[in-house]
């Protein structure tokens, strides 16, 4: 079984689980490379599909495997994000650190957010290459482009990644024994901030035509930026994220500010329920694997620095030899001949 969770947690936390990972690591992200998803029993082989994204498999099978290679990508691009950071977002991919996405934190917030946007943007993408059949490039603006500027091109699908995302990254949350309502409301919240990060990230991309490089005109599409740009942009609503409580407001429960409930949550921030640890140190229960042995930056005041990094433990050195190409030269017509040098450089882990 892909579940390997000791001390046999709640159904609810169990739940909650598999809700996250079945679009981010343990599940999806980790299903062999091999398997492809053209016949609909290829569906059951997909684990923690709840039972409207497996009916959405069996009916588009294309879409799913631009699902799974958007959640490798999730795991990928958070652990990049988060790399000068003592969380990594390593514990995404250790299914025992249960509580650390099952409470609300503000590392869950990320995560969901991330893999929304994640879903759309790769399915926005493939109808852009032609690996779905079912959508092509998204429609030409409506605007009059500028003197020298015409549009053109195949711009990516923003439109039809939003709606099919959506009806993916959604639907767990939108089952009745999805867990608390808090919960629920925190998740999709979140998910559509990061759709709409996605939205924020469509911009206009060019290609010059005209004689000698002289870009006399310009052929341009809506395109959508790397979605390592969209998760640094999450990343800093991830700094700034509200923490909030569920409680009435007029006649139902709603997700306000703790400390600023005067006001309701904005659209666009990064919302969470309960506080996260420092992960300093390691904790099954409280979903951290710790600093030890991470590599710190010695001459950094960031979070990458050893004194932050460290948790004031201290670090240790270490040296490593590296291998670079060096002294190189351009030879007419047309390639380039380099050398190979050795230098060695200090390291510093944590203790």
């Amino acid at each position: 079984p892909f579940l390997l969770i000791p001390n046999r947690p709640s159904k609810k936390m169990t739940l909650y689980w598999l809700l996250h990972v079945c679009f981010c690591s343990r599940a999806l992200s980790h299903t062999p490379v091999s398997l492809h998803i053209n016949q609909t029993h290829h569906c059951k082989l997909l684990p923690g599909l709840v039972s409207s994204q497996a009916q959405l498999c069996r009916s588009n099978l294309e879409l799913m495997q631009t699902i799974i290679a958007a959640a490798r990508e999730v795991k990928k691009t958070c652990q990049k994000t988060f790399a000068d950071m003592r969380w990594n977002c390593s514990s995404i991919d250790i299914p025992r650190f249960v509580l650390l996405f099952s409470t609300g934190t503000r590392e869950s917030a990320f995560v969901y957010a991330l893999s929304a946007a994640a879903i759309s943007h790769t399915i926005a993408r493939a109808c852009t290459s032609g690996d779905l059949r079912l959508c092509s490039c998204g429609p030409i603006p409506g605007e009059i482009p500028e003197p020298g500027y015409r549009w053109g091109g195949c711009a990516d699908n923003l439109h039809y990644g939003l709606v099919m995302g959506s009806k993916f990254s959604d639907a767990p949350m939108k089952m009745k024994k999805a867990g608390s309502h808090a919960n629920k409301l925190m998740h999709l919240h979140n998910s559509e901030v990061g759709r709409q990060a996605l939205r924020d990230a469509l911009v206009m991309k060019c290609k010059c035509h005209g004689v000698s490089g002289s870009c006399s005109i310009r052929t341009c599409w809506r395109g959508l930026q790397d979605l390592k740009d969209i998760a640094m942009d999450l990343k800093t609503k991830y700094l700034s994220a509200t923490k909030v409580v569920h409680r009435p407001m007029g006649t139902r429960k709603q997700l306000v500010p703790k400390d600023i409930d005067i006001r309701p949550v904005r659209e666009n921030e990064l919302v969470y329920l309960q506080s996260s640890p420092d992960f300093c140190a390691k904790n099954d229960k409280l979903g951290s694997i710790g600093t030890q042995d991470r590599q710190c930056n010695k001459t950094s005041i960031g979070s990458d620095s050893c004194d932050l990094m460290c948790c004031g433990r201290g670090y240790n050195p270490y040296t490593e030899k590296l291998v670079e190409r060096c002294h190189c030269k351009y030879h007419w017509c047309c390639y380039v001949t380099c050398k190979k040098c050795e230098r060695i450089v200090e390291r510093y882990v944590c203790k």
